[in-house]
């Protein structure tokens, strides 16, 4: 008898489109350098919708529906200097809340600075057409960047292992959103209401 038979008649496919502009509070997940196959180099910031406000109803038509969605932002390394805009990332640091005169030595200490950080983000949807196929992608420029309204955050990542938070200890609940609970059985005597986004697979 066969382990399995390929059947693919109940597989569901999520696509996921851009975001629709607006703005939204976001954490900073990670920034690392990337570089294109001809060379071109860039700083790329990992920004993440919130899912920890979901009870702010002034965030209903952005964190509630898109939270834990991605949007990747490149900041590209000037032809001629071969350098990066620093000047933009001035924007960054100061919305994420390093304090004005903090000296950053290097490319790594920026990243290390900016990672794991809230900020507001002001996300607007565009079109590329590379090579001439047209799709739909997000943008966000450095300047679109502001302080969290909410700098106290509870994110919980989806990919997080044994409940270990990079927030916990400087967490609180923002409004009507719960705090995250890392002990996966401190309700097992009641039922438990899980959503499909929680589930992974």
């Amino acid at each position: 008898m066969a382990f399995i038979t390929t059947d693919y008649s109940n597989n569901e496919h999520q696509t996921y489109g851009a975001l629709p502009t607006g703005t939204y509070e976001m954490v900073i997940k990670s920034a690392q350098e990337k570089a294109t196959p001809s060379g071109a180099e860039s700083l790329q910031l990992d920004l993440v919708v919130r899912n920890d406000l979901n009870g702010v109803k002034a965030l209903a038509n952005t964190n509630a529906k898109y939270q834990n969605r991605h949007v990747f932002m490149d900041n590209w390394k000037r032809k001629k200097t071969n350098q990066y805009d620093t000047k933009s990332f001035q924007y960054i640091l100061e919305a994420v809340g390093i304090p004005e005169g903090q000296p950053i030595n290097s490319i790594e200490d920026f990243t290390k600075a900016i990672a794991n950080r809230p900020a507001k983000v002001y996300v607007k949807k565009g079109v590329d057409d590379y090579n001439g196929e047209k799709k739909d992608v997000n943008q966000v420029a450095p300047w679109n960047f502001e302080k969290s309204d909410f700098p106290k955050v509870a994110h919980v990542w989806k990919d997080q292992k044994n409940g270990n938070n990079p927030f916990a200890e400087n967490s609180e609940p923002q409004n009507n959103a719960p705090a995250a609970n890392n002990d996966p059985f401190a309700n097992s005597g009641d039922s438990i209401d899980i959503s499909d986004d929680d589930l992974p697979f």
